[in-house]
This record gives structure tokens, sequence and C-alpha cells, in this order.
């Protein structure tokens, strides 16, 4: 039901989904674990993002000086320009500062920027944001708004999920480093595949199976199983398959998955399926079938399909992605009569050699080879 919630939500284009403060942090804490270092003297961009209703922004401006860093930018989008069934609601943040503006209010985004203690209290947090009206309605493909794209060193924010793949898009016209949240089914894309495949972008830390809780406005149905409404009157919704997609280093993208033998998975494996089934050869493509992660045999030196989720455990440094067989498998169609087999869900085909798993200090000789060796 979550899901039919989501999907219902992209279709009306109902995207105000706010992303909870600890999700934020605990993802963002695994990037400063690896690179302490890794916004300090950077300019951070958060479209789509509005501080007097977004976490994005307070967690950012909370943490400015203990990041080191340069400037910070969020814009919001004009209440004209969302659905009509999303009430908008004034703050004393806007009402009470002399630039109010009731006309602006409704029609123009706003752009709030944090660079500098404004208040003298001898720290910079949220409470020394400026902000002002920007020119347009605040739409990241107006050129008010890529302006400042282009001006940002990493774009970190909960795009509509109505939008993604163009707002994806959107980043990579710009060549900017970029944490933001999408369903997983974004990876079956034709348009995004290629970017995990070319170790462009790849999965965030901290989300990996299971479900996220966002608040969304009032006016959205309770429909989905665990969604609830907090003691003030806040509703939220439980969403399955969000993921956090980004180009920023991690450490767990970089740590080899421990993996048995296939004999020991046959004889040892968790999972029933792998234990009587085995490893089960496709039909219109010269590989197996591995339905689980943790199933992928230590030593089978060759090509696997493997569930969309293996890209949460994906490391580079071990597996090597060939493609996903909604576009190097044969058709079903082609080979067999109609009827006679069930279409599978998208599999991702990579080659892995135990020498890789065993030995990390050969790991560029090893894919050199593999990448010799496949022709997919």
């Amino acid at each position: 039901m979550a899901n039919e919630v989501l999907g219902d939500a992209r279709a009306a284009k109902k995207d105000e989904f706010y992303t909870q403060y600890e999700d934020i942090q605990k993802e963002v804490n695994a990037y400063l674990e690896y690179d302490p270092d890794v916004f300090r003297g950077k300019t951070v961009l958060l479209p789509c993002d509005d501080p007097e209703w977004s976490n994005f922004t307070l967690f950012f401006a909370q943490n400015f000086e203990n990041f080191g860093l340069k400037k910070l930018i969020s814009t919001s989008y004009a209440a004209d320009s969302k659905p009509e069934d999303i009430p908008y609601q004034l703050t004393l943040f806007e009402t009470e500062d002399p630039q109010y503006n009731a006309e602006k209010t409704r029609s123009h985004g706003k752009i709030f920027m944090l660079t500098k203690d404004t208040n003298g209290s001898g720290k910079i947090d949220i409470n020394d944001l400026e902000w002002e009206y920007l020119a347009g309605d605040g739409d990241f493909r107006s050129d008010e708004v890529k302006a400042l794209r282009d001006e940002a060193d990493i774009i970190v924010t909960n795009p509509p999920f109505s939008l993604f793949r163009e707002f994806l898009a959107w980043i990579i016209e710009a060549d900017k480093k970029f944490l933001i949240i999408g369903n997983q089914n974004a990876i079956t894309y034709k348009d995004v595949f290629p970017l995990m495949k070319e170790n462009k972008m790849w999965m965030g830390e901290s989300i990996h199976s299971g479900d996220r809780e966002f608040r969304v406005p009032q006016s959205y149905p309770l429909l989905a199983a665990g969604s609830r409404v907090d003691d003030k009157g806040n509703k939220y919704i439980r969403v399955k398959g969000v993921r956090w997609f980004t180009n920023i280093e991690h450490g767990r993208r970089h740590q080899p998955l421990s993996l048995m033998t296939m004999a020991d998975n046959l004889k040892f494996s968790r999972h029933k399926e792998v234990r009587e089934t085995g490893y089960i050869r496709y039909a219109n493509y010269d590989a197996i079938e591995v339905p689980y992660t943790d199933a992928i045999p230590s030593d089978y030196d060759g090509e696997m399909g493997v569930p969309i989720t293996f890209l949460d455990k994906y490391n580079p440094d071990q597996f090597e992605i060939i493609g996903s067989s909604r576009w190097i498998g044969r058709p079903m169609s082609e080979i067999a009569p109609k009827g006679s087999y069930v279409s599978g869900g998208v599999r991702f085909y990579v080659p892995i050699d135990n020498d890789v798993i065993m030995d990390n200090a050969q790991t560029v000789r090893q894919t050199d080879r593999q990448t010799d060796r496949q022709t997919a």
C-alpha cells in the first residue's frame, strides 16, 4: 500500500515528502567518517528545499561550522506552482520580515543563504539565514536556479519523485557531486542504470532494504500501512524501496563481500531455493541465476544475474557490472513459444573472480583481465 500511495503521488505530482532529520544525519555521517573534509570549503546547494518545513537546511545550517562549509544555499518552490490541493501556510519567519510581500509569497520562490554570523551570536547556525524572493518560481530547471547549481560544489536534496530522472540529468549535466533520495526502481531506468554501470553513481550508505518514514502535508491521505499522526498533528507515511543515490565516496562501498563457495552454498545456504535448486543457467543469456546477494559463489569465475538489491552492497573493487537483462538478455519471445515462460524482473550481470576476493591488491589486474574476457 505504501508504494501505491507513492505511485499516486508521482502521478498527481504531489511531491511534498519531507525527509527525517535523523535519516539525513545518519547518511551524511558516513561520508564524514570516510573523509572528514568532504564538505570543507564547499558551497552546498539544497534545491527543492524550504527550511520552514524541510530538515535539509536545518541540518546543514546547524553543522555549518563543524563541516567547514563556505556557503549554504537553499531554494524553495512557489506555492502557485504546486498542485492546488497542497495548502500554503505562511509562517512568522516570512511575515514578520520587512521584505515580506503578500503577492510574491505565492508566485515567487525564495532563496536562503548562509555564509556568516549575522546576529552576533558568535556562531553560524540556522538563525543566521538570510533570504529574499527569487525572480521566478524556484523551478530547478529555470536559468536562475541553474546558475546556483553551477556555483555549487555539492547538491543535496530529496527531489520531486515525479521528476527524479530529469533532476538527476540536471545534476549530471553540470558534473556536480550530489546526494539525493529516490526510489530504488530508478536504477532500472535506461538513462539511470548506465551511471551505475560506469561508476558515475552508486547507492548511499545508510538505507538498504526496508522503508523510510516521510512527513507529508496535511492534505495527504494516510492509507498506507505504518502511516501515523504525531502528537503535534503532523502526518507521516512509510515508503518502501527508498534509497540514497550519490557520487560521493563512503567506506562501505569498498568493503568486500564475504562469500561462500558454490559447494558450501549448495549445502549450507540459508535460502532453501539455493540448497534445493542450485544455480540455474538462463535460457536467454549465458549466465547463472543468483537470486540472493549472499548466495553469490566465491569460486564461480563467470557471469551471474543478481537481484537489484545487490547494488546496496556493490563493491567496484570486487565486481564489475556488465549490464542489465532489460538490454543485454535476448528476449524470451525470440526463443520460446508464447505462454511457455514467465518474464522475470531486471537482473544485473556481473563477473566475479575468486582472486579478486582473496587478494584485493590484485584488484586492478584482475578487473582488467575480466574486462578483456567479457564481451557483453
